[in-house]
């Protein structure tokens, strides 16, 4: 066991699952074991294969919210957002002070167009932390989907300032000032921003409505 975590420390995902697999060979029930494996086939991608393992890990140590926060990642990166709630809430039952589950559950709500759900769980993540620009972002976009551009307006620019190279929080920004709030100029300042740094999306925004 011990092993196969200094392979997980040095990013060996194949090597750790061989030792993890021998500590399953001993104990099939090991509920570290089946978590750190999944975990590892997670690094790996192979997310299809990760939640079997998860459930297993559930199955010996349902007290643990790891192997639940786990494999609710493996099924948002499958794109399973009910399923990824779902075990998210179990996770956040089990041990509510871990703040990573309120992000990626409200994440998992963003892309399952639960926008007010969402924001509750980023503001949960913003109490912590109230600097993270990446929280702010998605808060923003929330927003932006729960038609509220004003809030949309203060969260985006919190990311902004948080993360100045986030030209997607610009863009955001710009068709924010634009579309909702009348505001050209600055509007079109925030588009020329994010096409600065790369996000080619604001391209037809600034030749459609920018001088």
């Amino acid at each position: 066991m011990k092993a196969g975590i200094e392979k997980m420390d040095s990013q060996e995902w194949e090597g750790a699952i061989s030792l993890f697999d021998r500590v399953l060979e001993q104990n099939p029930s090991q509920g570290q074991a089946l978590n750190a494996k999944g975990v590892a086939l997670f690094q790996l991608e192979k997310y299809k294969e990760a939640i079997p393992v998860f459930s297993q890990g559930i199955e010996a140590d349902s007290a643990s919210y790891k192997p639940w926060f786990n494999r609710g990642n493996a099924h948002f990166e499958l794109g399973n957002f009910k399923e990824a709630i779902s075990d998210y809430n179990m996770a956040n039952r089990l041990d509510p002070a871990q703040t990573d589950i309120y992000y990626n559950r409200g994440v998992a709500l963003l892309s399952n167009e639960s926008y007010e759900d969402a924001i509750l769980d980023f503001d949960m993540a913003l109490q912590t932390n109230p600097n993270q620009a990446l929280v702010h972002f998605n808060k923003g976009k929330a927003q932006m989907g729960n038609n509220d551009p004003v809030g949309a307006l203060e969260s985006l620019t919190n990311a902004v300032n948080l993360d100045p190279k986030n030209g997607a929080a610009y863009y955001l920004l710009g068709v924010t000032r634009l579309s909702a709030l009348n505001q050209k100029n600055e509007g079109c300042a925030d588009l020329k921003m994010a096409l600065s740094l790369g996000y080619q999306e604001a391209e037809t925004w600034v030749n459609d409505f920018c001088d």
